[in-house]
């Protein structure tokens, strides 16, 4: 399905195509534009938060704030680095904010870990699961890396970081998941069953 496809997908230059178009109230150039990058979008609030109704929720105040400041995207720059940073803007503020209404204290920069399975052996059932366990900071670079089809150039842009500490973020994340994989899939081991001699009866 066309809505399922990953920005990546599309060439740079017919986003930057349609973002011109969008800026000169093209409705058509709008509808494009949230057709290919909602789906993305979605995918990288829920896998941040793993609740639909937030997500949801984010990705609809994202379209208002990119509808705002529509007139400070620049002719020529990329695209997805540009709306990537006002997703991780309506990320931040929600968290924010929830974190107010929980009266907690707790640093944005790291979100609570989700609480660990009481069957270590148990492998989780899907992406979302297992990068739901990695610190925060970690599940945003490998979302925007493998999920929404971001350069590590493009991720370094929206995180205000460098390539290499993207990199680092991505290599942490890496191996933690290759040991939470490596966990789940070894079989715990048993011990054999003696055999019982011949010709005596059980």
């Amino acid at each position: 399905m066309q809505l399922e496809a990953y920005p990546s997908a599309f060439p740079s230059a017919e986003f930057e195509q349609l973002m011109a178009r969008y800026q000169q109230a093209d409705p058509a150039a709008v509808s494009v534009l949230v057709e290919r990058l909602s789906p993305q979008l979605y995918r990288f609030f829920a896998s941040q938060l793993g609740n639909r109704a937030d997500a949801e929720d984010m990705l609809q105040d994202t379209w208002l704030r990119i509808h705002r400041v529509r007139h400070t995207y620049r002719a020529g720059d990329p695209v997805l680095p540009w709306v990537y940073t006002i997703a991780r803007r309506v990320r931040v503020d929600n968290y924010r904010k929830r974190s107010r209404i929980a009266s907690r204290e707790t640093g944005v920069d790291v979100l609570p870990e989700l609480p660990a399975r009481n069957d270590e052996t148990s492998s989780p059932r899907s992406f979302d699961e297992l990068v739901a366990t990695l610190p925060e900071s970690q599940r945003e670079v490998v979302t925007m890396l493998k999920v929404d089809g971001l350069s590590l150039e493009e991720i370094a842009r929206v995180t205000s970081s460098t390539t290499g500490a993207v990199k680092q973020k991505a290599h942490r994340a890496y191996e933690r998941l290759r040991k939470l994989l490596e966990r789940a899939t070894k079989a715990p081991e048993r011990t054999p069953r003696p055999q019982s001699a011949k010709g005596v009866s059980q």
